[in-house]
């Protein structure tokens, strides 16, 4: 059948309007980016919301602005438009698993674990679709050390994720097996994987902090002090080390006044959304001020 002048005028017509439309939301979407990227994320949730025609990047990000936001409930429901128009993208399952997992944990014992169940289901699909997803991998492995077995947990399978993640990146795999080890109360064992896991990525200033934390909880403040110097030494300016330092004071009664400073200068600080939520730090901040 030979098609007539004016249907192929139409027909360019309406791809040249849906390439303009696609254009004229990259940059909108590279700035929505810019934003989240600097925890401004009202704005970011601004520019997105204003696009006319959202496809599923623009719901994933109106999803993770929500998160950071602390508004759950708004942030799966958006996810869950990205997963449906894109459903083969692992990270957009992770991040719906990472939204419903809070929702679980700040929801009443009623609705909890179906959230939570949702949850476990977003992680293993994440891993099913992307095996090599590290974050996708980690998310599952702490899934399955926390909940219970009716809800989908268990050590045989966080044993088969820490394999997996092994296989990923050797060094992570370390920070795993210890994660196992500190469930087991495996203080000494989960120490050994950690400081392994130091020796793979001596750069890697979150492994310190963890090791750090293990230490504290033996009550081994003057070690953990030693991980955190060490990486001070890496990242001297670290908003997440300040974060840390002061938590491990506050949870060990210790140096409150300098817990104080330091959370102040974390609010002050530029922060990125893989810093602990400003939302934490002024609620500790408020802790210690009471104390």
């Amino acid at each position: 059948m030979k098609i007539g002048q004016g249907d192929q005028v139409k027909g360019l017509v309406s791809i040249l309007g849906f390439a303009c439309l696609a254009w004229a939301s990259g940059p909108e979407l590279e700035r929505a980016h810019k934003l989240y990227n600097l925890t401004e994320f009202q704005r970011s949730l601004a520019v997105l919301q204003a696009i006319p025609n959202k496809d599923a990047a623009v719901y994933e990000l109106m999803g993770r602005n929500y998160y950071g936001q602390g508004e759950f409930k708004k942030s799966t429901e958006v996810l869950e438009k990205a997963v449906g128009l894109q459903p083969g993208n692992s990270d957009f399952h992770l991040w719906l698993g990472r939204a419903y997992g809070r929702r679980a944990e700040t929801s009443s014992m009623v609705t909890a674990p179906g959230l939570a169940s949702k949850a476990r289901q977003c992680f293993e699909k994440a891993v099913q679709l992307s095996p090599d997803n590290l974050e996708a991998q980690s998310d599952l492995l702490e899934y399955y050390l926390e909940a219970p077995g009716f809800l989908g947990g268990g050590f045989d399978k966080a044993s088969a994720t820490a394999a997996q993640i092994a296989r990923i990146n050797p060094a992570e795999g370390h920070w795993a097996q210890a994660k196992l080890a500190e469930k087991r109360k495996e203080f000494s064992k989960a120490e050994a994987q950690l400081q392994r896991a130091v020796e793979m990525a001596p750069h890697q200033v979150g492994r310190l902090i963890d090791l750090a934390h293990l230490l504290a909880k033996q009550g081994r403040y003057q070690d953990a002090e030693r991980s955190l110097a060490k990486a001070e030494q890496i990242a001297p300016n670290s908003p997440k080390l300040m974060f840390a330092r002061a938590s491990l004071y506050i949870k060990s009664k210790r140096n409150l006044h300098v817990a104080r400073e330091l959370l102040e200068r974390y609010l002050g600080s530029t922060l990125t959304p893989e810093d602990p939520p400003r939302a934490d730090a002024e609620k500790l901040l408020k802790q210690v001020q009471g104390s």
